[in-house]
């Protein structure tokens, strides 16, 4: 497979992994309280710091995930932050890119790399992610998808219009006006594997014959198409019913398929013509459906979205581009159910989370949205929008407003800023285990008690409190009474150990220090 490259690529492809976990701590004020006000969730906080948060809890759960980064155009002045132990990209912190910098698509991909991975790791074995784009970045971007999530994971490039007004530039007004953009689609398993798309009912099937016994049923054409390129199938192409295609087509009808319906008595010939007899008590669906076309129609522009925001927030806001509700609800509606969770890391105006709103109202369902936002407008503008909709909606539901707390890791532990020990435990749990934790109500501080695995239990003798910590330890007495409890294998986690080498065999345990071990998994 090609691979893309680009300045910065070494320094950036395991990033992810060298990113600290922070905690993530509720803001009760900036919060609105209703149904799964826990699980619908609004961050603030750079968006590669919350997705490497989320995942001790979401890893391989996320159904759906919609992102709209910026696109690169050279206008937008978004700046590089990424904290990369690397000199050249040193060189680019905290610097707008403009159109007239030379490593504008470089600092984009190294933006882009190391969160794609984590949305990955994210993204359920079943799940879709969409990453909408313009033409700045499309292709560079659909060969960085490609290499993260294997070309083989490709589904769609969808297309919608994003707006219907030229530009009024004098003679530019008589160039191509551009009024495309583009939602890339991959998943974690080819189209073929993947669970069927949800379709919209268009009408129910009609059933107007009926056989020698009684039983309803219909009939359809078996037509014929173009058997070229990529549609050829030339075991396709054979007599059926004595009637070859024409040349240059096929059937659409496989010759194994066709002679077990023959079999069957499934087939018929009506006028010379080929028809397949589907029964009505036999198949499964009773509707007929509208395809998820790759070009969405009627689904809103850039404008429209902006005046939807206007409704809800008046016309004092900063978002000149929005992306219509329509829009994010077709794409939520296709491919989740029931309590599906759908994730937006760059979430702008908030319409990933009117959009599951909506549709959950609409077609049923109590879809979960998380929401991450790392401008300052996180706050007065992108919850304050979910705020009002729920309100004007009279929507039951209420969200946490989060934001980063206390990184995980040996610098901030030894220098005093600590997790709480629960926080602290479910890291702890996927950092020994790779797994989030499955119960969190199991987790038991006064035993030090984090878990069980198939093979081994966690613990973590830990208290949130510099002085505490210093003469925490794995001791004789801890060992014999927890083991009179567990005697399986036992992984602890403790500021320090006071047992030799063949006690803690003894006592089926493995020492991990707190915290210069903590992230030996990565």
């Amino acid at each position: 497979m090609a691979t893309l490259q680009f300045k910065g690529k070494s320094a950036v492809w395991n990033h992810h992994l060298s990113v600290p976990y922070h905690t993530l701590e509720k803001d009760a004020k900036k919060s609105l309280k209703g149904t799964d006000a826990e699980e619908n969730l609004i961050i603030e906080g750079d968006n590669l710091l919350a997705l490497k948060s989320l995942l001790p809890k979401y890893q391989g759960r996320i159904k759906c995930i919609y992102i709209d980064p910026p696109y690169n155009t050279g206008n937008e002045g978004w700046a590089y932050n990424d904290n990369v132990n690397s000199p050249t990209i040193r060189e680019w912190i905290g610097k707008a890119v403009g159109k007239d910098d030379l490593t504008r698509h470089d600092k984009w991909l190294s933006m882009m790399t190391p969160r794609l991975k984590l949305l990955r790791e994210l993204l359920a074995d079943d799940g879709v992610i969409f990453v909408s784009i313009g033409d700045d970045e499309v292709a560079r971007l659909k060969n960085l998808l490609d290499e993260i999530f294997d070309e083989n994971y490709f589904y769609a490039c969808l297309t919608w219009i994003n707006r219907t007004k030229p530009t009024n530039m004098g003679e530019a007004r008589f160039n191509i006006q551009q009024n495309v953009e583009y939602i890339l689609v991959y998943g974690k398993k080819t189209m073929t594997e993947h669970p069927r798309l949800r379709l919209y009912q268009t009408e129910e099937k009609s059933y107007p014959e009926k056989d020698k016994q009684g039983r309803a049923y219909r009939i359809e054409e078996i037509v014929q198409r173009r058997n070229i390129g990529s549609l050829r199938r030339d075991t396709m192409l054979y007599p059926l019913f004595g009637i070859n295609p024409k040349e240059g087509y096929r059937w659409q009808l496989s010759k194994k398929k066709y002679e077990e319906l023959k079999k069957d008595n499934l087939l018929t010939i009506i006028n010379k013509k080929p028809y397949r007899i589907y029964y009505k008590d036999e198949e499964q669906d009773s509707f007929a459906y509208e395809p998820f076309w790759s070009h969405l129609e009627d689904v809103g522009t850039a404008e429209s979205g902006k005046m939807e925001l206007n409704d809800i927030l008046g016309r004092g806001h900063e978002f000149e581009t929005v992306k219509p509700i329509e829009l994010i609800k077709q794409l939520v509606y296709h491919t989740t159910t029931d309590d599906d969770i759908i994730l937006d890391s760059f979430a702008g105006s908030g319409t990933t989370a009117h959009a599951v709103l909506e549709v959950n109202k609409e077609h049923g369902g109590n879809r979960k949205y998380i929401l991450v936002e790392m401008e300052d407008y996180a706050n007065r503008l992108t919850a304050e929008r979910v705020r009002k909709v729920i309100k004007q909606g009279k929507y039951k539901s209420g969200f946490a407003y989060q934001t980063l707390g206390p990184a995980i890791d040996s610098e901030s532990i030894l220098t005093g800023k600590l997790p709480t020990y629960k926080e602290f435990a479910k890291y702890v749990y996927y950092l020994a285990t790779g797994k989030n934790h499955p119960d969190e109500k199991k987790i038991k501080e006064e035993d030090s008690f984090v878990g069980k695995t198939d093979h081994q239990s966690v613990y973590l003798i830990y208290e949130k409190n510099v002085d505490a910590l210093k003469k925490l330890a794995i001791t004789l007495d801890w060992a014999q009474k927890t083991h009179k409890k567990d005697s399986n294998k036992k992984i602890v986690y403790a500021p320090a150990c006071y047992l030799d080498e063949e006690a803690l065999e003894q006592f089926n345990i493995k020492f991990v220090s707190i915290p210069y071990n903590l992230f030996e998994r990565s």
